[in-house]
């Protein structure tokens, strides 16, 4: 059994669960889409689905998301200003979903996370990653204002850099990167930047350029990446050498399943890096992509997301990367995620992101 998983409606999760089935399926609250699909389904979601597991019986709707209608997904009862986000496109066509208030909770939760890290409560930050349509750039803007900075950003076309790769246009992606570069250069440069959100490639990128790394290596007091995975020895080489002043902490999320922040390191971790799903809204599984079983704490399987939040529903969605299960932490119910990387197959093109 998963340790999110929940048979008794008394814990958090199972209340959570409960709530959001009722609200997703009353017809005076539900969304077109949902409402839609549930005629079909061959269960009452609100009397059926009483814990994690049974949330399997409901069908993989990913590949819908690519083609709905986004008003469609708006649930009757939500209020707010409702905005409109779209996957990476890594496996294709982008999915899409809405969300009006659900992800700024989870933008909180992860600023107060950085707490635990020693990020610095000022400064300004800079962002060299996507913007629109991708929700990570309103994430990290919500983050960066809840602990009193600035937000520069340098925005980043990730789909068109995979799009070159695949087609062997490596020579054109670099010449993007050094369009990117020379952005970010500019900022560095002029203006104090104290915490940097950046992915991976382009930092390895962004310290190859000295006018760069050198002003970030006085001034960074915090660095924040997401996107593509950081292994052990590049972790300890950001850590150790590049920026040993700075606070250092991953993000591992999409547009699906909500960001899942690095947890503080624990004595005996054996895995630099673990990141803690924002449990209960999203639930993140690490499965066996067949039978959608959990894997033994320490094996490796397929990412599973139960999205629970108010303003969007999504169960069972194998989301396309693999990572190793971690039993949780001390005084925590919530299980771990380390060593995330894509499927290996030939459709998936990481790039810069």
């Amino acid at each position: 059994m998963s340790a999110v998983d929940a048979h008794a409606p008394a814990t958090e999760l199972g209340r959570h669960l409960q709530e959001t089935l009722d609200w997703h399926f009353d017809p005076a609250t539900g969304s077109r889409f949902w409402l839609g699909l549930a005629g079909g389904l061959g269960f009452d979601p609100r009397a059926d689905i009483r814990s994690v597991a049974d949330l399997r019986r409901f069908p993989d709707v990913g590949e819908l998301l690519r083609t709905v209608p986004a008003e469609d997904l708006i649930p009757r009862g939500g209020t707010g200003t409702y905005e409109v986000f779209d996957s990476g496109g890594t496996t294709g066509t982008p999915k899409r979903v809405v969300d009006a208030t659900s992800r700024v909770a989870n933008a909180d939760w992860c600023a107060d996370v950085l707490d635990a890290h020693g990020f610095p409560a000022r400064g300004h930050w800079l962002h060299i990653a996507p913007c629109g349509p991708h929700v990570v750039g309103r994430t990290v803007r919500r983050i960066a204002a809840r602990r009193n900075g600035l937000f520069f950003t340098v925005d980043m076309d990730p789909r068109w850099v995979r799009k070159l790769l695949a087609d062997g246009r490596g020579d054109l992606a670099d010449e993007y990167v050094e369009h990117v570069l020379d952005q970010m250069e500019a900022i560095v440069a002029t203006q104090d930047i104290r915490v940097l959100f950046i992915t991976p490639p382009m930092l390895e990128a962004a310290c190859a350029r000295p006018a760069i790394y050198e002003a970030l290596s006085e001034r960074l007091e915090g660095l924040l990446w997401a996107g593509t995975s950081a292994g052990p020895e590049t972790l300890r080489l950001i850590e150790e050498t590049l920026f040993p002043k700075a606070k250092v902490c991953g993000i591992y999320g999409n547009t699906l399943m909500g960001i899942a922040p690095q947890r503080p390191r624990e004595p005996g971790d054996e895995h630099p890096c673990v990141f803690r799903p924002y449990h209960p809204a999203s639930v993140v599984e690490i499965v066996d992509p067949d039978t959608r079983a959990p894997v033994a704490y320490g094996e490796r399987g397929q990412v599973l997301i139960h999205l629970l939040f108010r303003d969007m529903f999504l169960p069972n969605i194998l989301e396309r990367d693999t990572a190793l299960r971690i039993a949780p932490a001390a005084g925590d119910v919530v299980d771990g995620i380390a060593s995330v990387r894509p499927v290996t197959t030939e459709e998936i093109v990481e790039g810069v992101y």
